[in-house]
């Protein structure tokens, strides 16, 4: 986003420039030997190799449309233009939407069609476009954007991750991305890894929740209370794991910044593949959301989603 505007996507400046049809470029050709997320499988999806997010050139795309389940900054009158993408990098043993993420419920998307989605969302009055689980199909978003751009795309983009991104790929995000909203689950690797199947996990999301934050600065909201810059940190609250919680705040409110925007989630349910751990095989008490929360005000955080 234009930093001497905040109302004026930054990509579209990009675009202008040439500049935002160059990153497509090369992010497709990393598609090569892939290193676009954090999970570094180095296959050749261009050639149909698949790695971990089982998807090759093609975006798949599971739906799409005005969604109101969104933070209220997102929502406002005309809802948050959600575009799901199937097939996540994330392996979560606790997923909450397995059908999309583990299994792949969704169809292959060419470039064109996911900027008709995304014009078509602007068109009923949404208020963003909201790309959830985007980390592994950036290169097809990319694409997409500089088609949308061409057809009169003007809103922000919110890059809706589940924090394993690979710094390359978010460098190559810089003044495309309007907000980022990284979940950040984990403060140690080893359950991290555990649950989530993500090496390192927990070292690569502070990592690029650091970039994040340093391409886009403290939430920034209209006169409306829609957000148009910044980010927001999702944190699922995780049955018996609060320690994980206190470190996750405390790590955002001395390393990142106190004035975060942050949402403390309290709806997990065990599912997907729950019961294999059970530690987590259960729902969250709503004692442990409390204290989340609490624990989020100690470290020194006072905006909440």
């Amino acid at each position: 986003m234009n930093s001497l505007n905040p109302t004026v996507p930054g990509y579209l400046d990009l675009h202008s420039a040439g500049e935002l049809e160059r990153r497509a470029e090369e992010a497709v050709r990393r598609l090569s030997d892939c290193t676009i997320c954090a999970q570094v499988c180095k296959v050749n999806r261009l050639d149909g190799e698949l790695g971990v997010c089982r998807t090759g050139r093609l975006a798949l795309v599971s739906s799409y449309g005005q969604h109101y389940g969104e933070e209220a900054v997102l929502v406002g009158m005309g809802g948050s233009g959600t575009i799901f993408f199937a097939n996540c990098n994330l392996a979560c043993v606790f997923c909450q939407n397995y059908d999309i993420s583990a299994y792949g419920a969704g169809r292959e998307t060419s470039s064109r069609r996911l900027a008709d989605m995304m014009s078509s969302l602007q068109a009923q009055g949404c208020h963003n476009i909201n790309l959830v689980s985007p980390s592994h199909v950036v290169p097809q978003i990319l694409e997409a954007l500089v088609l949308a751009a061409d057809d009169g795309l003007e809103l922000p983009i919110v890059y809706n991750t589940g924090g394993y991104d690979a710094l390359p790929t978010l460098k190559l995000l810089e003044g495309v991305v309007d907000i980022y909203m990284p979940d950040f689950k984990f403060a140690d690797n080893g359950a991290g890894e555990r649950l989530t199947g993500a090496r390192g996990y927990a070292t690569v999301a502070r990592a690029a929740i650091k970039e994040m934050h340093r391409q886009v600065g403290d939430l920034i909201t209209d006169e409306s209370g829609i957000a148009l810059r910044g980010m927001i940190l999702r944190h699922l609250v995780m049955p018996g794991h609060l320690d994980d919680t206190r470190k996750i705040m405390e790590f955002v409110s001395h390393e990142i910044s106190p004035d975060t925007y942050v949402n403390v989630m309290g709806q997990y349910h065990p599912t997907h593949l729950a019961a294999t751990c059970p530690k987590i095989n259960r729902r969250l008490k709503r004692s442990e959301h409390h204290e989340a929360i609490a624990i989020a005000h100690k470290a020194g955080l006072h905006r909440f989603g």
